[in-house]
């Protein structure tokens, strides 16, 4: 369960360039599978980034699975995993199976213990054939999946994704869709690929930092359509 109460985030607060991003936002959550949409700027990458602890939000709380993300980063990392926009935020090692064993490095596990998991997680993700290789060669999409392959490595109860899919081409799109649709883990995924939210059981629309729709994917990408359809000035670039 997510709590987010009475939200509001303000970079460079108390700073001549003190920009507010979200504004009082409160909302729970449950749902397997949660899409969040919005234009750029409105304030939804800030929001999937409060939930895994990466930004503390400036007033109000964020709770995940009792853990309060200000008060209780770890425990609340503990249960999560986040992937970046651009996966090269995120590969940190030399090789594909380095990587992918890197999030064990906390558990203590034996040496064998360790290259199994590794091993079933490469067989499980396509990712077998080019374990030795340097992770830096592969292609984009390559380097998604391997980026998610190494955060569910730690068997996280939540993944929170933010627009993991933009620098994919469609064919990528599909099959990184396709990846997420069979997880185990409550998703939630921040987007600009509509299409992506299409079979989730709940999507919530930002605007200029305020949550403005919360509901069935139809309806909310409607709505989030109509916003899109109106007139628009610099601010909405």
């Amino acid at each position: 369960m997510i709590d987010v109460r009475g939200v509001s985030h303000t970079f460079d607060a108390g700073t001549p360039a003190a920009h507010a991003v979200l504004h009082d936002v409160t909302v729970q959550l449950s749902e397997h599978r949660i899409g969040i949409i919005g234009h750029n700027g409105s304030g939804k990458s800030t929001f999937v980034r409060m939930l895994d602890a990466l930004i503390v939000p400036t007033r109000g709380s964020v709770i995940v699975d009792g853990a309060d993300t200000a008060k209780q980063a770890a425990a609340v990392r503990r249960r999560t995993g986040f992937l970046f926009t651009d996966p090269d935020d995120q590969i940190i090692m030399p090789t594909v199976r380095e990587d992918v064993a890197f999030g064990l490095r906390r558990l203590k596990l034996s040496r064998d213990e360790v290259d199994a998991r590794v091993s079933a997680q490469l067989e499980r993700f396509g990712l077998a054939r080019c374990a030795d290789r340097p992770a830096h060669l592969l292609s984009g999409g390559q380097k998604q999946v391997l980026a998610l392959a190494s955060v569910l490595i730690t068997a996280p109860e939540l993944l929170i994704m933010d627009e993991p899919t933009t620098l994919l081409d469609l064919r990528n799109q599909r099959m990184f869709a396709d990846l997420i649709t069979g997880l185990d883990q409550m998703v939630v995924l921040a987007t600009h690929q509509l299409d992506q939210v299409a079979g989730f059981d709940r999507v919530l629309c930002f605007h200029e930092g305020r949550l403005v729709a919360d509901g069935a994917p139809d309806e909310v990408v409607a709505a989030y359509r109509k916003l899109m359809d109106r007139p628009y000035g610099l601010d909405d670039l």
